[in-house]
């Protein structure tokens, strides 16, 4: 499983500042960071993984990863939307962990599969400055990663997501009806 070490090697190796910092108490979720670093929910982030079935049935069925504020959750109405799926569903613990390699509720958003697509909720870009230092899961329950907002952008690649935004209208059949 990967881990602290890991992410701080990789770091060390980008000459990127950072910060892994020893958590007071254990956690079970990335969720429990703010409480357990006594920081607001908006310097602290989860790494969500879902499974998505596109709408497109040409492309197979795959794992996304959605960065988001710690305790919330998206509404899968516009997720579903925002990643054009005909369906999205939190993934499996089992899947998480053999996908990513780190522990399902502690996922890290660095040193995920290449081939995984990662987006950022909208409204934690809106919400931090590029130099602000926010705190991510490192897979371990006992540590968390402290980063420049920007650097875990750069690195891990996220693409912005808005999470809010409108629903696309409904496609709808058109019948012709005779004038008579």
């Amino acid at each position: 499983m990967k881990d602290a070490l890991a992410i701080h090697r990789m770091l060390l190796e980008r000459e990127t500042h950072h910060e892994i910092v020893r958590l007071p108490r254990a956690i079970a979720n990335a969720d429990e960071l703010p409480e357990a670093l006594g920081l607001p929910a908006g310097r602290c982030l989860v790494t969500r993984v879902f499974t998505v079935v596109p709408r497109a049935s040409a492309f197979p069925d795959h794992l996304s990863v959605v960065i988001m504020r710690a305790g919330s959750t998206p509404r899968f109405g516009g997720l579903r939307e925002a990643l054009d799926a005909r369906t999205v569903r939190t993934a499996g613990a089992d899947l998480i962990n053999a996908t990513t390699d780190y522990a399902a509720s502690l996922v890290c958003p660095l040193l995920l599969p290449d081939d995984m697509p990662i987006f950022i909720d909208q409204d934690v870009i809106d919400d931090l400055g590029v130099d602000d230092v926010v705190y991510t899961a490192t897979g371990e329950p006992s540590t968390a990663l402290g980063i420049r907002t920007l650097d875990l952008y750069a690195i891990c690649g996220a693409k912005p997501i808005d999470l809010h935004a409108a629903p696309r209208p409904l496609r709808r059949a058109t019948t012709t009806r005779p004038h008579g």
